[in-house]
């Protein structure tokens, strides 16, 4: 079934591209080369090879999105915050899911028109090769994924890799699985401060209903409204997210 998911995704972007009049002209440039004995140099290969990256591209985004960009740290802290509070599912995982996403490219966005405008935007043009534009893409998250690494994480892989740490560029094997180590970290490091205020509420009410003899009574249900007055009272969505963004120095 997945199979044929992909075959017909890439029949609809086959499709969607052989309609466009610069496909269609390419083809008109290319058949009139072919009958006066030249070699095109921008042929159908070219094109063909940019829509297999391409679609190869979209098939690994979620993947891509979890390994080099913010994303992977956001989730975990609305999580924990979730579950801090005592919901279970409320809210959903898919509007946790979708507010992450806008918030990673709210920070993420210099890098991405940064990404496109010094790899994607010059190989559509013609004036890169493939391995050039692939290179120019990658270096502004290898720059973001730098500047968020744990110097204890990369020092941990470069031994197991047997790479060393001081050198002038580190390698991509090495930088991501830092990068997403040191996310989790500090993501977990920002979850352990957001429970604290929750779990103080939990305590204070768990000990007034032990005062009062209501041990039959479970606290989480009782500390339940308390938890989220404090936290409506605080604003705590917006002062959460604002103060996530802010860290990463947007």
């Amino acid at each position: 079934m997945k199979s044929i998911s992909r075959i017909l995704l890439l029949a609809a972007f086959a499709a969607a591209f052989c309609l466009t009049p610069d496909f269609a002209l390419a083809q008109t440039q290319d058949a009139a080369g072919a009958a006066e004995g030249l070699v095109p140099e921008n042929g159908l290969s070219a094109r063909v090879i940019q829509l297999f990256l391409m679609v190869t591209v979209l098939s690994l985004a979620p993947g891509i999105a979890m390994m080099i960009t913010c994303l992977p740290f956001m989730i975990i802290v609305f999580s924990i915050l979730r579950q801090a509070i005592g919901l279970q599912q409320s809210p959903p995982n898919m509007l946790i899911m979708s507010l992450a996403l806008f918030l990673t490219y709210f920070v993420m966005e210099p890098v991405f028109s940064e990404a496109w405008a010094s790899g994607v935007q010059p190989l559509l043009d013609g004036d890169i090769t493939e391995g050039q534009a692939f290179s120019r893409t990658l270096e502004p998250f290898k720059i973001f994924m730098e500047s968020r690494v744990s110097p204890v994480a990369m020092e941990r892989l470069s031994e197991a890799a047997a790479v060393s740490p001081t050198a002038d560029e580190t390698p991509i094997s090495v930088l991501v699985p830092a990068f997403m180590l040191s996310e989790i970290q500090h993501a977990f490091e920002v979850g352990f401060v957001i429970f604290l205020p929750f779990l103080i509420i939990d305590l204070v009410v768990a000990s007034v209903l032990m005062a009062m003899g209501m041990m039959m009574v479970p606290p989480a249900i009782v500390s339940l409204p308390f938890k989220l007055a404090f936290f409506v009272l605080a604003n705590g969505w917006v002062e959460i997210a604002g103060a996530v963004v802010k860290g990463y120095g947007t």
